[in-house]
């Protein structure tokens, strides 16, 4: 099958395709600023107060990470047609993360948007997650995606809910994957990514835990992850010494 004929890269395809006719045309506010000696030049201020001008890579990762805007939803409108595509080719820079570009989305409130602007944002990452777990041409890592997602939404019940309906041995794979990454943070008690937006860090470390410690682990075995890594998510279900003193604890400093 080519790439372009998955049907999750054909759905994210339309997704972005109907944010770029969604917000054709947004700009910044006419009054917006930010500081010339951090953010950037007159000039390029001046280019998100015009509508549908590319913005170089360097520019278009200042403004959406900045948290200072007056208005970072118009902000944000402005920007997302080209953000999306980088988005999804794997070409955002974050420096601690894709959750980074999680809370851009947040700051901008784009749930609380008129529904035909929050809705095809809605879309988009939902089409992003999909493709993510099932395309094997996928450019982000899904354990990136679910995180930016996450952050995104103030949630992570509806992402996990969705991976379980996602079967097959890629969906499998993704999942040992991801779990190799956050068995580090988790059994130090820990998210494994940096939550600042929305204050709800522990609630939804622990709904990951239960989700790893019940679903994935059932999906773990039968895909064949190694051992160790199935011994480090059971870890998870103890607490204090008795985890540290399991003969499969990794010996982990935190």
């Amino acid at each position: 099958m080519h790439p372009s004929d998955h049907p999750a890269h054909r759905r994210l395809s339309a997704a972005v395709d109907n944010l770029a006719i969604t917000f054709r045309g947004m700009t910044a506010r006419p009054d917006e600023h930010n500081c010339e000696c951090h953010w950037g030049s007159p000039e390029e201020l001046a280019l998100l107060k015009t509508p549908d001008v590319e913005l170089d890579p360097d520019l278009l990762r200042r403004t959406w990470q900045a948290t200072d805007w007056t208005d970072h939803a118009a902000v944000l409108r402005r920007i997302l047609p080209q953000f999306a595509r980088f988005l999804v080719a794997g070409r955002a820079e974050a420096t601690f993360g894709l959750e980074e570009v999680g809370h851009s989305f947040a700051r901008g409130n784009w749930q609380q948007w008129p529904a035909d602007h929050a809705g095809p944002v809605r879309e988009f990452l939902h089409a992003w997650w999909e493709q993510s777990l099932t395309d094997p041409d996928a450019a982000v890592p899904a354990h990136d995606v679910v995180a930016m997602c996450a952050e995104a939404s103030g949630t992570i019940g509806p992402w996990l809910a969705e991976w379980e309906t996602r079967t097959g041995h890629l969906s499998d794979r993704r999942l040992a994957e991801a779990a190799a990454t956050w068995e580090y943070e988790l059994l130090g008690d820990n998210l494994p990514w940096k939550v600042s937006w929305y204050d709800h860090e522990e609630e939804m470390r622990a709904e990951l835990v239960s989700w790893l410690l019940g679903h994935a682990t059932v999906r773990l075995r039968e895909s064949g992850a190694s051992a160790d890594l199935r011994h480090r998510i059971r870890l998870l279900g103890l607490t204090d010494e008795a985890r540290w003193t399991d003969p499969h604890w990794p010996g982990h400093r935190y």
